[in-house]
């Protein structure tokens, strides 16, 4: 099967409209009174996605480009470390749940995969310190190991700036059952409202279209 390279224009028309890893703490964010305005702001965005055909574009800073510029340094460390090699992956769709899937960053083994950051060298010390992965990204992987059905997946947290027994951090998180439940229980509904929102829309507003179409 030919893999689509990740972050390709062909990668992101895959993910067009649909759910993904990265974003499920969007999906499922929450405070005292409800849900989290990053999932309606989330919503907004995979309903323009779906009524536009285009995706989203999305802004990046000097420390994510310094991230997407080392990852390939990061990979090696991790190589070294597992003595493994990290197989490509490109976007998987969730086995039960419609417009949804994940892009890992890599397969290792018969039974894992590997979720690599490069953060600013202040997260990568709090990383360390807490000696946990922050939970947003056990989100993320949670539902990458529910789209792939594998076991586990290793969390790298890699900074070349930092001294050379302190530059690369990795953690596993195993696939918990009753977690990912829990999560796509919130993503079903999560769809279910963004279907509707784009019904709605249509229902009022597709009548523009179709005159646009009739006088152009």
């Amino acid at each position: 099967m030919t893999i689509i390279e990740q972050g390709s224009d062909a990668w992101r028309q895959q993910r067009l409209g649909k759910v993904t890893a990265s974003r499920v703490a969007d999906v499922v964010a929450k405070t005292k009174s409800g849900y989290g305005a990053s999932r309606s702001n989330y919503m907004a965005e995979l309903v323009a996605e779906r009524l536009t055909g285009q995706p989203a574009e999305h802004f990046q800073n000097a420390a994510m480009i310094w991230g997407t510029d080392h990852e390939g340094d990061a990979r090696a460390a991790y190589n070294f470390h597992a003595n493994s090699e990290i197989a490509p992956a490109g976007f998987v769709q969730h086995p039960a749940i419609p417009m949804s899937g994940a892009s890992p960053d890599g397969y290792v083994g018969a039974d894992g995969l590997v979720e690599i950051k490069c953060p600013n060298t202040a997260t990568h010390i709090e990383t360390l310190r807490a000696g946990k992965v922050p939970e947003k990204y056990v989100t993320q992987i949670l539902w990458q190991l529910a789209c792939t059905e594998r076991v586990w997946c290793d969390y790298v947290s890699y900074d070349p700036r930092m001294p050379a027994h302190m530059q690369l951090w990795v953690q596993r998180v195993p696939h918990y059952p009753e977690r990912i439940k829990e999560l796509e229980i919130e993503v079903k509904k999560f769809l279910a409202e963004l279907d509707l929102a784009v019904n709605e829309l249509e229902a009022k507003y597709g009548w523009a279209r179709n005159e646009r179409k009739a006088t152009a």
